[in-house]
């Protein structure tokens, strides 16, 4: 009797690794996609911040029962308009409202603010703040 070895061998490994290989070659593009993905969600939650900061200026624009000009959200002091939302434009309203706008540049004149992403932000990747009616629009297609 004789005891024979069990193993694999060079060609069997070889064929395994060339497998694997192929594998791999066909799973990664789709976890590059990922930086989409991510400044897709991101414009999208920035959206529902700035949703929230004008439901919340306005909020506090009825209970203090103002005109416009200037309210108060947590000490910063926000510019409204007659109808309670706050102004657009780079500085002063919705900007203040947001109280941290990190990765985003914002730009135009009242009432419109677009929010762009500092890192990859362009005309069809951007969040829209209007202040005529206090919405938010987002664009999400050249993320």
């Amino acid at each position: 009797m004789s005891a024979r070895q069990g193993g694999f061998t060079l060609i069997e490994l070889v064929i395994v690794i060339v497998i694997l290989g192929l594998l791999a070659a066909t799973a990664l593009p789709r976890f590059i996609d990922i930086t989409t993905d991510a400044r897709i969600a991101s414009v999208q939650g920035l959206a529902g911040g700035l949703r929230g900061a004008a439901s919340l200026a306005k909020a506090e624009f009825m209970i203090n029962g103002s005109v416009g000009g200037n309210i108060s959200m947590d000490g910063t002091p926000v510019a409204v308009n007659n109808s309670g939302y706050p102004t657009g434009g780079s500085a002063g309203g919705i900007v203040n409202a947001m109280q941290g706008i990190d990765g985003y540049t914002p730009s135009g004149t009242d009432p419109t603010t677009v929010f762009e992403p500092t890192n990859g932000g362009n005309s069809t990747c951007r969040a829209t703040y209007n202040a005529n009616f206090g919405s938010v629009a987002v664009l999400s297609t050249g993320c």
